[in-house]
Protein backbone atom coordinates (compact mmCIF):
# COMPACT_ATOMS: atom_id res chain seq x y z
CA UNK A 1 0.00 0.00 0.00
CA UNK A 2 1.32 3.23 -0.85
CA UNK A 3 -0.12 6.50 0.66
CA UNK A 4 0.69 10.10 0.00
CA UNK A 5 -0.70 13.22 2.09
CA UNK A 6 -0.52 16.92 2.33
CA UNK A 7 -2.48 18.81 4.25
CA UNK A 8 -4.53 21.85 2.69
CA UNK A 9 -5.67 23.77 5.93
CA UNK A 10 -8.95 22.86 6.23
CA UNK A 11 -8.89 22.32 9.87
CA UNK A 12 -11.42 19.64 9.58
CA UNK A 13 -9.32 17.51 11.97
CA UNK A 14 -9.23 19.90 14.50
CA UNK A 15 -12.76 20.07 14.97
CA UNK A 16 -15.05 17.59 17.04
CA UNK A 17 -11.95 15.46 17.59
CA UNK A 18 -11.21 14.83 21.51
CA UNK A 19 -6.99 14.94 21.10
CA UNK A 20 -5.45 12.72 23.37
CA UNK A 21 -2.19 14.47 25.05
CA UNK A 22 0.39 13.47 27.77
CA UNK A 23 0.56 14.50 30.98
CA UNK A 24 2.59 17.86 30.21
CA UNK A 25 0.14 18.33 27.09
CA UNK A 26 -2.69 17.71 29.52
CA UNK A 27 -1.26 20.27 32.09
CA UNK A 28 -0.38 22.75 29.27
CA UNK A 29 -4.00 22.45 28.08
CA UNK A 30 -5.55 23.42 31.45
CA UNK A 31 -3.27 26.34 32.00
CA UNK A 32 -4.26 27.68 28.57
CA UNK A 33 -7.94 27.33 29.76
CA UNK A 34 -8.92 24.44 27.30
CA UNK A 35 -10.73 21.74 28.91
CA UNK A 36 -9.03 17.66 29.25
CA UNK A 37 -12.00 14.93 29.03
CA UNK A 38 -11.14 11.92 30.56
CA UNK A 39 -11.40 8.32 28.94
CA UNK A 40 -11.28 5.07 30.89
CA UNK A 41 -11.98 1.82 29.64
CA UNK A 42 -10.64 -1.42 31.02
CA UNK A 43 -10.35 -5.35 30.76
CA UNK A 44 -10.08 -8.42 33.49
CA UNK A 45 -6.90 -10.56 34.13
CA UNK A 46 -8.51 -13.02 32.23
CA UNK A 47 -9.05 -11.01 29.04
CA UNK A 48 -12.57 -10.29 29.50
CA UNK A 49 -12.95 -7.37 26.75
CA UNK A 50 -10.24 -7.70 25.36
CA UNK A 51 -8.96 -9.52 21.75
CA UNK A 52 -5.88 -11.46 22.33
CA UNK A 53 -3.66 -10.08 19.64
CA UNK A 54 -4.08 -6.81 21.09
CA UNK A 55 -3.36 -7.96 24.70
CA UNK A 56 0.57 -6.72 24.68
CA UNK A 57 -0.30 -3.49 23.70
CA UNK A 58 -3.22 -3.32 25.86
CA UNK A 59 -1.15 -4.30 29.25
CA UNK A 60 1.58 -2.56 28.42
CA UNK A 61 -0.66 1.02 28.69
CA UNK A 62 -2.78 -0.26 31.78
CA UNK A 63 -2.69 -0.11 35.48
CA UNK A 64 -3.61 -2.61 37.93
CA UNK A 65 -6.58 -1.60 40.00
CA UNK A 66 -8.83 -3.39 42.50
CA UNK A 67 -12.42 -4.20 41.95
CA UNK A 68 -14.62 -6.41 44.21
CA UNK A 69 -12.34 -9.78 44.76
CA UNK A 70 -10.66 -9.35 41.61
CA UNK A 71 -8.44 -6.76 39.77
CA UNK A 72 -8.97 -4.84 36.29
CA UNK A 73 -5.99 -3.30 34.11
CA UNK A 74 -7.43 0.22 33.22
CA UNK A 75 -6.57 2.20 30.72
CA UNK A 76 -6.58 6.27 31.10
CA UNK A 77 -6.89 8.56 28.37
CA UNK A 78 -6.49 12.40 28.94
CA UNK A 79 -8.08 14.34 25.75
CA UNK A 80 -8.11 17.68 24.52
CA UNK A 81 -11.84 18.10 24.87
CA UNK A 82 -13.27 19.39 21.56
CA UNK A 83 -16.65 19.06 20.85
CA UNK A 84 -16.67 22.00 17.81
CA UNK A 85 -13.08 23.83 16.77
CA UNK A 86 -10.11 23.42 18.88
CA UNK A 87 -10.25 26.85 20.92
CA UNK A 88 -6.59 26.88 19.64
CA UNK A 89 -7.74 27.57 16.17
CA UNK A 90 -7.75 31.28 14.66
CA UNK A 91 -9.99 32.79 12.70
CA UNK A 92 -8.54 31.43 9.26
CA UNK A 93 -8.34 27.56 10.63
CA UNK A 94 -4.99 27.92 11.99
CA UNK A 95 -3.52 26.85 14.87
CA UNK A 96 -2.41 29.44 17.43
CA UNK A 97 -0.27 26.99 19.65
CA UNK A 98 1.63 25.62 16.51
CA UNK A 99 4.87 25.31 17.85
CA UNK A 100 3.74 23.44 21.14
CA UNK A 101 1.60 21.48 19.53
CA UNK A 102 0.40 18.09 21.17
CA UNK A 103 2.13 15.29 19.76
CA UNK A 104 -1.05 13.72 18.65
CA UNK A 105 -1.51 16.40 16.12
CA UNK A 106 2.16 16.06 15.24
CA UNK A 107 2.01 12.67 14.28
CA UNK A 108 -1.88 13.02 12.19
CA UNK A 109 -3.47 11.49 10.42
CA UNK A 110 -1.22 8.51 11.27
CA UNK A 111 -3.07 6.08 14.03
CA UNK A 112 -1.00 6.34 17.58
CA UNK A 113 -2.35 2.59 18.09
CA UNK A 114 -0.33 -0.08 16.20
CA UNK A 115 -3.60 -2.44 15.73
CA UNK A 116 -5.25 0.21 14.02
CA UNK A 117 -4.15 0.89 10.28
CA UNK A 118 -4.64 4.35 8.38
CA UNK A 119 -7.68 4.59 6.32
CA UNK A 120 -7.92 7.29 4.63
CA UNK A 121 -11.57 6.97 4.63
CA UNK A 122 -11.66 7.15 8.12
CA UNK A 123 -10.31 10.48 7.97
CA UNK A 124 -12.10 13.94 7.68
CA UNK A 125 -9.18 15.31 5.55
CA UNK A 126 -10.71 16.15 1.87
CA UNK A 127 -9.37 14.07 -1.35
CA UNK A 128 -7.36 16.29 -2.12
CA UNK A 129 -5.15 15.63 0.86
CA UNK A 130 -4.36 12.17 -0.73
CA UNK A 131 -3.66 13.00 -4.12
CA UNK A 132 -0.51 15.34 -4.10
CA UNK A 133 2.17 15.56 -1.79
CA UNK A 134 4.92 13.55 0.03
CA UNK A 135 4.79 9.95 0.03
CA UNK A 136 3.41 8.92 3.47
CA UNK A 137 3.34 5.05 3.40
CA UNK A 138 5.45 2.73 0.76
CA UNK A 139 4.54 -0.52 0.08
CA UNK A 140 3.11 -0.45 3.86
CA UNK A 141 5.65 1.25 5.51
CA UNK A 142 6.14 4.31 6.88
CA UNK A 143 8.59 6.68 5.06
CA UNK A 144 9.26 9.72 7.33
CA UNK A 145 11.46 8.19 10.41
CA UNK A 146 11.07 11.78 12.36
CA UNK A 147 6.88 10.99 12.20
CA UNK A 148 7.84 7.07 13.49
CA UNK A 149 9.69 8.58 16.29
CA UNK A 150 6.84 10.69 17.13
CA UNK A 151 4.56 7.99 17.21
CA UNK A 152 6.97 5.99 19.32
CA UNK A 153 7.29 8.81 21.91
CA UNK A 154 3.44 9.49 21.77
CA UNK A 155 3.05 5.55 22.62
CA UNK A 156 6.09 5.65 25.35
CA UNK A 157 4.27 8.00 27.11
CA UNK A 158 1.28 6.30 26.79
CA UNK A 159 2.55 3.34 28.86
CA UNK A 160 4.84 5.48 31.01
CA UNK A 161 2.18 8.30 32.43
CA UNK A 162 -0.36 5.49 33.20
CA UNK A 163 0.52 5.06 36.85
CA UNK A 164 0.19 8.79 37.66
CA UNK A 165 -2.73 9.09 35.60
CA UNK A 166 -4.34 6.48 37.75
CA UNK A 167 -3.49 8.65 40.88
CA UNK A 168 -5.08 11.06 39.44
CA UNK A 169 -8.23 9.61 38.63
CA UNK A 170 -8.50 8.72 42.40
CA UNK A 171 -7.52 11.81 43.69
CA UNK A 172 -9.95 13.55 41.02
CA UNK A 173 -12.66 10.55 42.30
CA UNK A 174 -13.07 8.61 39.00
CA UNK A 175 -12.97 5.04 39.58
CA UNK A 176 -15.64 3.59 37.71
CA UNK A 177 -14.82 2.12 34.04
CA UNK A 178 -16.07 0.88 31.50
CA UNK A 179 -15.33 -2.51 29.91
CA UNK A 180 -12.91 -2.54 26.79
CA UNK A 181 -14.90 -3.13 23.51
CA UNK A 182 -18.30 -2.69 25.50
CA UNK A 183 -17.51 0.96 25.91
CA UNK A 184 -16.05 4.18 27.31
CA UNK A 185 -16.71 5.77 30.70
CA UNK A 186 -16.31 9.87 30.51
CA UNK A 187 -15.63 12.72 32.74
CA UNK A 188 -15.12 16.02 32.36
CA UNK A 189 -13.86 17.13 35.88
CA UNK A 190 -12.88 20.68 36.94
CA UNK A 191 -9.70 22.67 35.72
CA UNK A 192 -8.39 23.56 38.42
CA UNK A 193 -9.07 20.38 40.55
CA UNK A 194 -7.68 18.76 37.47
CA UNK A 195 -4.74 20.80 37.33
CA UNK A 196 -3.61 20.41 41.27
CA UNK A 197 -4.43 16.54 41.05
CA UNK A 198 -1.38 16.30 38.45
CA UNK A 199 0.83 18.50 40.35
CA UNK A 200 -0.15 16.67 43.45
CA UNK A 201 -0.10 13.00 42.09
CA UNK A 202 3.51 14.04 40.44
CA UNK A 203 5.07 14.91 44.00
CA UNK A 204 4.08 12.06 46.08
CA UNK A 205 4.80 8.10 45.90
CA UNK A 206 2.67 6.18 43.37
CA UNK A 207 0.34 3.86 44.18
CA UNK A 208 -2.24 2.99 41.04
CA UNK A 209 -3.81 0.27 43.43
CA UNK A 210 -5.19 2.74 45.66
CA UNK A 211 -9.00 3.01 45.84
CA UNK A 212 -11.30 0.45 44.03
CA UNK A 213 -12.72 0.58 40.46
CA UNK A 214 -16.35 -0.18 39.24
CA UNK A 215 -17.29 -1.33 35.80
CA UNK A 216 -20.44 0.68 33.89
CA UNK A 217 -21.49 -2.04 31.47
CA UNK A 218 -24.07 -1.94 28.86
CA UNK A 219 -26.44 -4.71 29.34
CA UNK A 220 -27.08 -7.21 32.00
CA UNK A 221 -25.50 -10.16 29.59
CA UNK A 222 -22.23 -8.37 30.03
CA UNK A 223 -22.34 -7.47 33.53
CA UNK A 224 -22.97 -11.25 34.64
CA UNK A 225 -19.60 -11.75 32.93
CA UNK A 226 -18.08 -9.38 34.33
CA UNK A 227 -19.80 -10.00 37.76
CA UNK A 228 -18.83 -13.81 37.38
CA UNK A 229 -14.94 -12.90 37.43
CA UNK A 230 -14.91 -11.14 41.01
CA UNK A 231 -15.01 -7.26 39.36
CA UNK A 232 -17.32 -4.80 40.97
CA UNK A 233 -20.21 -3.66 38.85
CA UNK A 234 -21.93 -0.15 38.96
CA UNK A 235 -25.61 -0.63 39.57
CA UNK A 236 -26.83 3.16 40.39
CA UNK A 237 -27.00 6.00 37.46
CA UNK A 238 -24.37 8.03 36.51
CA UNK A 239 -23.38 10.99 38.76
CA UNK A 240 -20.05 12.50 37.44
CA UNK A 241 -19.52 10.82 34.15
CA UNK A 242 -21.32 9.80 30.94
CA UNK A 243 -21.15 5.93 29.52
CA UNK A 244 -20.36 5.99 25.77
CA UNK A 245 -21.38 2.60 24.36
CA UNK A 246 -19.64 0.81 21.72
CA UNK A 247 -22.46 -1.75 21.31
CA UNK A 248 -24.06 -2.15 18.26
CA UNK A 249 -27.78 -1.45 18.57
Amino acid sequence: MNTTFSCVGCGKCCTGHHVPLTLDEARMWANDGGQVIVLVEAFLPNGLGLPVAQREHAERRSAVVRSGTSQALVAITFAAYNPGPCHNLDAENLCRIYERRPLVCRIYPMEINPHIPLNPATKDCPPESWETGPQLIVGGELVDQELARLIERSRQADREEIAIKARICVSLGIHTTALKGDGFTAYLPNMAAFAAAIDQARSQPLDPEAGEWQFHLSGDDVASQVTASGASVVTEAPVNYAFISLRAA
